[in-house]
């Protein structure tokens, strides 16, 4: 494909990634009630470029044409959401998958059940309907859930692993899945003080309510 096919192309999937980008800062002002405890602590997006497109197409034996990305390719427009905790995840997803016009295309929970080497996040492909003049069409938008630590993770070994052959792979692999275990307990950690300061928000309330009123003002004869 050309520049200008590759452009023409890209351009509702842009479009479906930003309406969903839009939901999802709406739900996270809105989830929880409180300004200040959103889920969401930053987003990253992508449209998948022109090379990468071509040469993932030609991996899976396909011309690298617009109509075969059109029906073999479903993560064109990439949405991955940074969260502060695992509940925060599951509860955004749940939010997105409730959504009547959106369509759940497929769904993979890598946190209840990790890959090999501890890879943890919830992957989502969501149709999103993307309207024109001539009517309206469902375009995918793939979504990653993580909290930190699983993005610091993935970050951490997609450096070091990502497309590189390895003559200790095998060992590599049971090292990060030992730090996978490892950043998951001090997930675990974290997400149980968050608990804990949650039980003590409304004892704080009372405590302020019970408070006799100040009786030291001036008074007046």
């Amino acid at each position: 494909m050309n520049d200008e096919e590759y452009y023409n192309f890209v351009r509702p999937y842009a479009d479906a990634m930003q309406m969903l980008l839009t939901r999802l800062d709406v739900l996270n002002h809105n989830l929880y009630g409180k300004s200040d405890s959103r889920p969401i602590h930053y987003i990253q997006n992508r449209i998948k470029k022109k090379k990468s497109l071509e040469e993932k197409l030609i991996r899976r034996g396909k011309e690298p044409t617009v109509d075969n990305a059109k029906d073999y390719l479903q993560d064109i427009a990439g949405v991955r959401i940074i969260c502060y905790f695992v509940d925060d995840i599951y509860n955004l997803a749940k939010s997105l998958k409730r959504q009547a016009d959106l369509i759940v295309i497929r769904e993979q929970d890598y946190i209840k059940a990790p890959k090999p080497n501890g890879y943890r996040s919830y992957h989502l492909i969501v149709g999103v309907p993307v309207y024109c003049m001539d009517g309206m069409e469902y375009f995918p938008v793939e979504v990653q859930l993580r909290t930190l630590s699983m993005d610091f993770w993935a970050s951490m070994e997609h450096r070091i692993s990502y497309k590189k052959e390895r003559a200790d792979k095998e060992e590599l692999t049971t090292e990060l899945l030992g730090y996978a275990n490892q950043l998951q307990e001090i997930e675990k950690s974290f997400e149980s003080h968050n608990e804990i300061g949650k039980l003590k928000e409304p004892e704080k309330m009372e405590k302020d309510m019970a408070k006799p009123e100040n009786t030291d003002s001036p008074i007046i004869s």
